[in-house]
């Protein structure tokens, strides 16, 4: 097992699927611990990779290769570094807690577990696939049960979310298909290994219109505005725990693929591309904390919320600095803890309300205030709170991005500001006042429930007080990302 740890982390899911399968319908028990066992053994595998990760090395570690479809040099090619490591761990986690989320699910909950574990597979395997052609795989596979677990379980109009998010995805993997081809015959011998096409020599022309392919393909993941639409309704329909996937997860493959692909393979490409990425992170960031302000549903927006962090992301990357860059890959990190945060707690309150709108709360401090607390403890963090996570994210993200785009990075802290008013106004909104006597008897959170929050809310904390644990992770790759950013710059001189 030493020997195959990424084949492990990412396949164990699939062995608890095929188990559900084998489980009588009618034994809804057993395939949720089915499920909760192949997600905690998939968490301890993801802790012992962890352990065993040198953070002082910018190569890929654990890697395993093998020819796969030999006759077209396509392998199985796996192995992480510094920016694969916070995701896999990112991902095993929301995908144990998500179980328990789903923990009330009883409509045909065998084939919902049975899909949330292929889920979980395929995005595991996009972060520790080292062959685009593999990524591809991992990337598509990821779209099928997403789909059916919205259209499915999802809310009144799930099965228009679930095609709206099908079709845009779909749209993109078009874009990301067509450009892995023109790298992959551009290569002699033709190759799908990342990492001889990182090494590979391409025009300008050639560099800037497949990036431009790609940025599609992975901005409407991110979203990037204004490929952005799909989000909010998926996230008001989706189930608790895939809302959480979705905005914890998924989201991060977009930006994870700008960075794993885009950038070190087209390097002169995203030079050429950085000041209308970093415009468009900035487009996202207002833009999205101000629709934000507008919603009267809490899940609604908690979603316009994620545009406007994943904006930060975006902001960052662009301004290719080590404290950008570094801002980014911990933003993505913190943001899927955090938004897990808010989602589980929407849920909650779902759960016994029955219902999203703000306005028809009020006054439940009185009645619920654990739950009130840890609710104030997600809401600070997406804001910025100094003392936990969000807040040194993106504090590195505008640090790194103030001596490249300063007018960009002043006009983008307006969202730290906006991101104030609407967390501060939903949260006084629900809690304090006149009690609504309708909740005179409402359920405190449970034991269950406080099982996926507590865990997320001490990272949080702890993070936002000693970031350090994460980011020793990536400062090494970092490092050698922009050296061949660098390098790619001077390139493009010659």
């Amino acid at each position: 097992m030493q020997g195959h740890l990424l084949t492990w982390v990412t396949f164990i899911p699939v062995i608890g699927m095929l188990g559900i399968l084998f489980v009588p319908k009618d034994r809804k028990d057993v395939v949720k611990v089915v499920a909760a066992v192949a997600t905690g053994l998939q968490l301890w595998i993801a802790v012992m990779i962890l352990f065993a990760f040198d953070k002082n090395s910018a190569g890929m570690q654990f890697v395993e290769q093998y020819d796969w479809i030999k006759t077209f040099n396509i392998q199985y090619f796996m192995g992480i570094d510094g920016l694969s490591i916070p995701l896999v761990l990112l991902t095993a986690l929301l995908s144990f807690i998500g179980v328990f989320a789903s923990w009330n699910i009883n409509k045909a909950s065998k084939g919902y577990f049975a899909l949330f574990l292929l889920l979980d597979t395929g995005m595991m395997g996009v972060f520790v696939s080292l062959d685009f052609f593999l990524f591809y795989i991992f990337w598509e596979v990821m779209l099928l049960p997403m789909y059916f677990l919205i259209g499915m379980w999802g809310g009144p109009q799930r099965e228009y979310a679930a095609i709206k998010f099908f079709l845009y995805t779909f749209a993109g993997s078009i874009l990301m298909l067509l450009a892995m081809l023109a790298l992959y015959f551009t290569q002699d011998p033709h190759t799908f290994n990342m990492l001889t096409l990182m090494s590979g020599t391409y025009g300008r022309t050639f560099q800037i219109v497949v990036f431009l392919a790609l940025f599609v393909a992975f901005a409407i993941k991110v979203p990037v505005f204004p490929f952005h639409t799909w989000l909010p309704l998926a996230h008001v329909e989706a189930p608790t725990a895939i809302s959480v996937i979705l905005a914890g997860v998924l989201l991060k493959m977009g930006t994870y693929g700008l960075l794993r692909i885009s950038f070190p393979i087209l390097p002169e490409g995203a030079l050429w591309f950085a000041l209308p990425m970093a415009i468009l992170g900035v487009i996202n960031i207002i833009y999205g904390a101000m629709c934000a302000m507008a919603q009267k549903d809490i899940k609604r927006l908690v979603a316009y919320s994620s545009i406007n962090h994943m904006g930060i992301v975006l902001l960052g990357m662009a301004a290719m600095t080590k404290a950008g860059m570094s801002g980014a890959i911990f933003q993505m990190f913190n943001h899927g803890t955090i938004t897990a945060m808010l989602f589980l707690s929407v849920g909650v309150i779902y759960d016994r309300a029955h219902h999203r709108e703000i306005d028809g709360f009020g006054g439940l401090a009185t009645r619920m205030p654990v739950y009130t607390g840890i609710v104030g403890v997600a809401f600070f963090a997406g804001l910025g709170l100094p003392g936990l996570s969000g807040f040194i994210s993106e504090a590195m993200v505008f640090i790194g991005a103030f001596p490249v785009y300063t007018a960009l990075t002043i006009l983008a802290t307006l969202g730290i500001i906006l991101n104030a008013g609407y967390f501060l106004w939903a949260f006084q909104r629900i809690f304090f006042g006149e009690l609504n006597p309708k909740y005179d008897n409402i359920q405190p959170i449970n034991g269950r429930e406080l099982f996926t929050l507590i865990p997320l809310a001490v990272i949080v904390i702890f993070l936002g007080v000693y970031p350090m644990p994460v980011l020793d992770l990536f400062t090494a790759t970092v490092d050698k990302l922009l050296e061949v950013l660098n390098f790619g710059a001077s390139m493009a001189l010659n």
